[in-house]
């Protein structure tokens, strides 16, 4: 692989990059506001699962993106509003990487079970 298709790739996923951050924000706002882990971890595994069916290679990075946003989100709420997360709120928002794990390599299988249903395998 020559690094011009290298840079090629890298660019074509800089919008899925920019949406997995979108959706860790999106869910640490959800977190700040509602208070409910179980709905925010189902928010990161729809969100991976989503990601890793739009681009099943490396699945990882989206759990990384997706997971390493929310923190951020509450440490920003934490310092910005007047209504501030619990510590044990945030730290537990570092275990939404858990079903992020699930969501995005299940969203990868799932789309090589359809590639390989496509191509009549």
């Amino acid at each position: 692989m020559t690094s011009e298709t290298q840079s090629r790739r890298g660019r074509d996923d800089l919008p899925f990059y920019f949406l997995a951050a979108l959706a860790g924000v999106g869910t640490g706002w959800v977190d700040v506001t509602i208070d409910d882990l179980l709905f925010t971890a189902l928010l990161v595994l729809l969100a991976c699962i989503l990601l890793g069916l739009l681009r099943p290679r490396w699945p990882w990075r989206w759990v990384v993106v997706v997971a390493i946003f929310v923190p951020l989100t509450e440490f920003a709420a934490h310092w910005i509003r007047t209504a501030k997360p619990t510590r044990g709120q945030m730290y537990g928002s570092f275990l939404l990487a858990l079903p992020g794990i699930a969501g995005a390599y299940g969203g990868a299988v799932v789309r090589g079970v359809i590639d390989n249903l496509r191509q009549g395998k």
